[in-house]
């Protein structure tokens, strides 16, 4: 007889009770297929079992909070990726769970029609509904370098995030300024929390962040009414708590000491550590190995794909620091003592490894070493098996 879990006696109960006004599931799952969504957004941030089952609950109430999504300087890449979630889709999660009535992207009405519309959700909506900010915020004479409605983006933030229930900056434009802030930032391009101050402005970024980053963000919000456990940038510590160096699918070759020092090289179609051209994920914290893009499996992120990581989810990093700069360690450097991609093969020792003996064992050790490399043969005692170079 086949064993029952307490998670599945749960799931069942729910499943005929609590969700009974879940019908016909949610973008074409069943409320078994929900309730197991859910749940796995909750283990991905660190909650237990009952949480995804609130999540649940929250998602499929018939009052559902209003978003307003402004966009000022960027490239819509936040919202083309956040598109392209399947997983359920953006428009079965998101436009069902949330009422997603203002996107300047998105939105059917235009011009006046569409402003009116904006203000009437803030004014009715008071304390209820979720800013998103996407892109950055110009505000060098007094922001008229990025206008929507023959308004400054700066006033329709500030004006916005006023009766926000919560504030998200999705995307490394909104949460560090992007590449519009990068020298000479000819505009005083500003992330959303330098124009907010005093505010919560709860950070997302990437270029472009994973899309169940901002969902499981969102779903948090929704079912216990605040952010989840944020750091010091304010961030989710589930998505941005550990390095990419931590989970990357490289990183046993970084602790062998095997790079790609060119692009095309024998390292880099071998799929060897990225580190050595400017791979910045020693240093950069998100989660992007653990769960990829796109809902295409392992490896569809740019390590995956032969680029180094550039840092987007860094302030520190992203659009500031050349791709081709080395990062900065945050664990330990790597080897030394290992013989390079390109080093020619053989019984001998390389100069290299010969000066790390020394170092060890002393300059003895280090001499006999290199009078063994030149040595055009020997004998091995142990198997009387003759080595050559």
């Amino acid at each position: 007889m086949t064993a029952v879990s307490d998670t599945d006696l749960l799931f069942n109960r729910l499943a005929k009770t609590e969700l009974d006004s879940y019908e016909g599931g949610l973008g074409g799952l069943t409320r078994r297929e929900f309730l197991k969504y859910c749940t796995g957004i909750a283990a991905t941030m660190g909650l237990p079992t009952v949480a995804g089952v609130q999540m649940a609950q929250a998602a499929t109430a018939s009052q559902r909070p209003p978003v307003i999504w402004l966009h000022g300087q960027e490239c819509t890449g936040c919202t083309e990726s956040l598109l392209r979630s399947y997983h359920p889709t953006l428009e079965s999660l998101i436009l069902d769970t949330i009422s997603l009535d203002y996107h300047e992207t998105l939105c059917v009405g235009a011009g006046k029609q569409a402003e009116a519309h904006k203000h009437k959700i803030m004014e009715e909506f008071h304390g209820k509904y979720v800013l998103v900010t996407e892109g950055a915020t110009p505000t060098k004479d007094g922001g008229i370098y990025c206008k929507i409605g023959d308004k400054p983006h700066v006033e329709h933030v500030q004006e916005a995030a006023e009766g926000a229930a919560a504030i998200i900056a999705i995307g490394s434009c909104a949460a560090w300024g992007g590449i519009q802030s990068a020298h000479p930032n000819p505009t005083e391009a500003k992330a959303t929390h330098e124009v907010l101050n005093g505010k919560t402005v709860i950070n997302i970024p990437g270029c472009p962040p994973n899309p169940y980053n901002f969902i499981s963000t969102v779903l948090y919000l929704l079912t216990f009414n605040k952010p989840p456990e944020l750091d010091q940038e304010n961030r989710p510590k589930f998505a941005y708590g550990r390095l990419i160096h931590e989970n990357c699918e490289r990183r046993p070759h970084f602790d062998a000491g095997r790079f790609a020092l060119e692009f095309g090289d024998y390292g880099h179609r071998q799929g060897f550590c990225l580190y050595k051209l400017g791979c910045k994920g020693p240093e950069t914290y998100a989660n992007c190995p653990a769960i990829g893009f796109g809902d295409v499996g392992f490896g569809a992120w740019p390590i995956g794909t032969g680029h180094p990581c550039f840092g987007c989810t860094m302030k520190e990093s992203a659009f500031n620091k050349p791709i081709h700069a080395l990062a900065d360690v945050k664990t330990y450097a790597p080897p030394t003592a290992f013989p390079a991609v390109d080093a020619p093969k053989g019984g001998g020792i390389s100069p290299g490894a010969a000066a790390i003996a020394a170092a060890i064992g002393g300059a003895a050790l280090g001499a006999a070493a290199v009078a063994m490399r030149k040595m055009p043969g020997r004998v091995d005692e142990s198997d009387n098996t003759e080595h050559s170079d």
